[in-house]
């Protein structure tokens, strides 16, 4: 299970696998796995009070967090929503911050 810019739950661990075709042909794994790395690096965690449980968050990168009741949860959970999160930004064509210099460009293709 994981949390964030879409709630939590795994019904769009599916919908990720539709996106990700087509987000794969249109930028390389290899440049989303860089962003994927410079943002958990600029990720910031905190243990919340009210139940002991970490929270993670990637600022540069809105609506990218995650609460789990381990660090190591929290961590793996912010990486597969960022990753979610850049492919649902760019399915929907739309801008994906830089960071560290890093930056996806979604590049528009005439459909055939």
């Amino acid at each position: 299970m994981w949390e964030g810019i879409y709630g939590q739950g795994t019904d769009c661990i599916s919908v990720s696998r539709i996106i990700s075709v087509v987000a794969l042909k249109a930028i390389g794994k290899k440049m989303i796995r860089k962003y994927i790395q410079a943002g958990m690096e600029h990720a910031k965690y905190e243990i919340l009070p009210d139940d002991g449980t970490y929270y993670g968050e990637i600022r540069e990168c809105r609506g990218v967090y995650s609460n789990a009741p381990t660090l190591e949860k929290c961590r793996n959970e912010l990486e597969e929503v960022l990753e979610e999160w850049i492919l649902f930004r760019v399915y929907k064509n739309l801008e994906i911050p830089p960071i560290d210099d890093i930056e996806i460009k979604i590049k528009k293709q005439a459909v055939a």
